[in-house]
């Protein structure tokens, strides 16, 4: 990562916050029918601690026991093929990738070989694949194999007289044929026994690829919504809790069983006095989630509702993260260090503003907007000693819709002309780009192609560049 000083017009964090709060109308109205207040000014830049996260409450489950303990004891009558694949499936943020965790993590699977790949919406076998040999092979842990029969091959041997278990995470393929593609190679023979659990959204998709009876994760009900959201705003240290408990309860029968929904509203709820968690219980913004029947809509409503409550600063950071592409393994030191160059934290001292940046960090955490990364592995990258980041699919879908049109995403057939844009996430670095406002510019996925001499001398603003994924 190469922080870049500004050498070109300064472009002050008012204008930048002006510009993105014009792409923000409607969620700014909704902030005013609340009534709702930010928990500081956006020039005072002081943390208030709403409630840092602790690993041992994010390991508490709310649940989910008696699914995990029900696929377990299915998949043990079921591991008599050589590969037996069981997806589960569900709406959005519902916890599929959570119950995946909590069957990897089971003692039943302590002697087999592990292997987590998140799949994403783009479908590459060629990355599946590496991604598996990766974390089946310290010797081949930076090498990525460019052709299929390759990784083929080198697959028969790793999977051969073994015990694997693969999750294949966020699964979005919907081409049958693709599907049995990823089947055949992770078949290993009469010898050894693979066990795959997917996560997806789609039930057409689980009946695809599932080799034994799709698991359907069921909605949470109301009083585990409601338990989740006590234990995020810490409820049980609140004095006003018998004037509140009913409003709480009717606040989690809006989150319609959804975990992400719970978790965000709790941490949000944890600095609101009474009135306002009244205000968050009555207003129409709830109806929303009943214009549309999409999975988003039953989860974006709490998770805008903790975004307008962010003092400022706060939400600067967090759009900031739409930079990334979904599934992207965010180092937490580079994070801040883009923070910090983009201006968008600043303190007294050095440390301090770097205090201010991991405190940053924990709140985001806290609403779950950013999640600890399963999987600590990059083909190519050692990750070993940092911690990682990932975001959910519906909090980036928030990054991005707070962006706007403030990020240029573009992929080798699109274009680099973003005249507005101050931030870009480019897939082609053979062309110059067209635009002098970009402010934090990353090229991903152009390792096989040569840099472009003018590729940013346009972007005379610049302050974050990253060609960490170019030659």
């Amino acid at each position: 990562m190469i922080p870049c000083l500004t050498i070109g017009p300064k472009i002050t964090m008012a204008n930048k916050m002006n510009k993105m709060r014009k792409g923000l109308e409607v969620i700014t109205g909704q902030h005013k029918e609340f009534k709702l207040t930010e928990c500081t000014n956006a020039n005072e830049q002081t943390v208030t601690d709403v409630r840092e996260t602790s690993s041992k409450l994010e390991r508490h489950i709310v649940g989910r026991t008696k699914e995990k303990d029900k696929i377990l004891a299915y998949l043990s009558e079921s591991m008599i093929n050589e590969i037996t694949v069981l997806p589960i499936y569900g709406i959005g943020g519902l916890g599929k990738t959570t119950l995946a965790k909590m069957v990897y993590n089971s003692p039943q699977f302590k002697e087999y070989s592990q292997v987590w790949v998140y799949v994403s919406q783009t479908f590459d076998l060629k990355k599946i694949g590496n991604s598996i040999i990766s974390q089946l092979s310290e010797k081949n842990r930076e090498i990525a194999y460019t052709e299929k029969q390759m990784i083929d091959n080198y697959l028969q041997k790793l999977l051969a007289n073994k015990n694997i278990l693969i999750v294949l995470d966020d699964l979005w393929e919907n081409n049958k044929s693709h599907l049995e593609e990823l089947l055949g190679m992770l078949k290993v023979g009469e010898s050894g026994k693979v066990v795959v659990v997917v996560t997806t959204r789609y039930e057409d998709i689980a009946k695809k690829i599932c080799t034994i009876q799709p698991h359907k994760l069921a909605p949470l009900k109301d009083d585990e919504c409601w338990t989740i959201i006590k234990q995020k705003s810490d409820f049980e240290s609140r004095y006003d809790q018998q004037e509140l408990r009913h409003i709480g309860k009717d606040i989690a029968s809006k989150c319609r069983g959804v975990a992400l929904a719970a978790q965000s509203l709790g941490h949000m709820l944890h600095s609101l006095p009474f009135d306002e968690w009244e205000s968050v219980r009555n207003s129409d913004f709830w109806n929303l989630s009943d214009s549309e029947d999409t999975s988003s809509t039953h989860v974006l409503p709490s998770l805008k509702l903790s975004y307008s409550v962010m003092p400022s600063y706060l939400k600067i950071c967090f759009a900031y993260c739409a930079i990334f592409p979904k599934g992207y393994k965010i180092v937490k030191d580079d994070l801040i260090h883009q923070w910090i160059s983009m201006g968008f934290i600043k303190a007294e001292s050095k440390s301090s503003t770097w205090q201010l940046g991991e405190k940053c960090i924990r709140q985001l955490l806290g609403l779950s907007f950013l999640e600890h990364s399963k999987s600590a592995l990059t083909i190519g990258v050692n990750f070993e000693n940092d911690t990682l980041f990932t975001m959910h699919d519906l909090v980036h879908d928030l990054a991005r819709l707070v962006m706007a049109d403030e990020i240029l995403v573009s992929s080798k057939q699109g274009n680099t002309r973003g005249s507005c844009c101050h931030f870009a996430l480019l897939n082609d670095c053979r062309k110059p780009l067209e635009s002098s406002k970009i402010r934090a510019l990353r090229f991903l996925g152009c390792e096989e192609y040569k840099l472009h001499d003018a590729a940013f001398s346009s972007a005379i603003s610049l302050r974050v560049l990253d060609l960490s994924e170019c030659t």
